[in-house]
């Protein structure tokens, strides 16, 4: 067998970034600085955290990060009010709603509260559905890492039987749609689902999207497969048992640094897209 990839997150990120640094300088000579704001609910410290990077990632680009931190007891009707001021907002180019919020918000509700065209973590069911057609803007930001680090990586899709591991609305079905879209045979499949480890024997791309620590064991993964580890769990361990899977893929992402940098990266391309598409109507 030969030597399995190590799939550099950092490495596609930093190629990501790189070319949106030359966009926003251009978009700075307009005068417009890509901005995206940032709604936290309560006082959760992942979410915290995760809000905190995204704003210093934002601040290193050159880009605005605007941060809008409400109270745990904060109700629907509120938080969807914040989000219509975000709306509004015509220096906003990009709404990021950190999920989850308190279990007393309908998160749908507030998900379908952002404009469509400043929906640039494709939460909403518009963006899903332009997601399923395969035109959508500003696809799910995960499932889009996914396809930036295959296609970074040269890993062919078209033909090749695709099983995905999780059925999330942000996450595992519209990558099983963008891995469809691109000729793909996709299984979705779940942790619920009858004999999954045969199911995933079968997957030439095996998408990790269950939310379980070391879900995915090596024995389930099929000589010469790639493995993309979407998982992200509390210690830094994702959702496949990555020492068992390494010695049988032939490619794989770790974690950290294989799909989360770039999300996040993908987040910062979506909303200075955003900030351009708005610089082309106003000529």
């Amino acid at each position: 067998m030969t030597e399995t990839w190590l799939l550099d997150g950092n490495r596609v990120a930093a190629a990501i970034k790189e070319d949106l640094a030359h966009r926003i300088q251009g978009l700075a000579a307009r005068g417009i600085v890509p901005c995206l704001a940032t709604i936290l609910v309560g006082d959760d410290p992942s979410s915290a955290t995760y809000v905190r990077m995204k704003g210093n990632m934002c601040r290193r680009l050159g880009m605005q990060s605007v941060r809008v931190d409400l109270p745990a007891e904060t109700t629907t009707e509120e938080l969807i009010a914040a989000i219509h001021k975000l709306n509004g907002d015509s220096q906003v180019h990009g709404i990021l709603l950190q999920h989850p919020v308190p279990s007393h918000i309908d998160e749908r509700a507030a998900f379908e509260a952002i404009r469509i065209d400043k929906d640039v973590d494709g939460v909403t069911t518009l963006g899903f559905a332009q997601n399923a057609f395969g035109f959508a803007d500003y696809p799910s930001c995960t499932p889009a890492a996914i396809m930036a680090i295959l296609d970074d990586y040269n890993i062919p899709i078209e033909g090749k039987h695709a099983v995905v591991i999780g059925r999330s609305p942000i996450l595992g079905k519209p990558v099983s749609a963008m891995l469809l879209n691109r000729h793909a045979t996709v299984t979705t499949c779940h942790s619920r689902t009858a004999r999954l480890d045969e199911i995933v024997r079968l997957g030439d791309i095996v998408v990790a999207a269950v939310g379980k620590p070391r879900f995915v064991q090596g024995d389930w993964i099929k000589p010469g497969a790639v493995v993309i580890d979407a998982g992200y769990n509390e210690g830094n361990i994702g959702d496949v048992d990555y020492e068992s899977c390494f010695p049988h893929a032939a490619a794989i992402t770790p974690v950290p640094a294989g799909v989360g940098p770039v999300t996040i990266a993908i987040l910062l391309k979506h909303t200075v897209e955003a900030a351009e598409r708005q610089a082309r109507s106003i000529r």
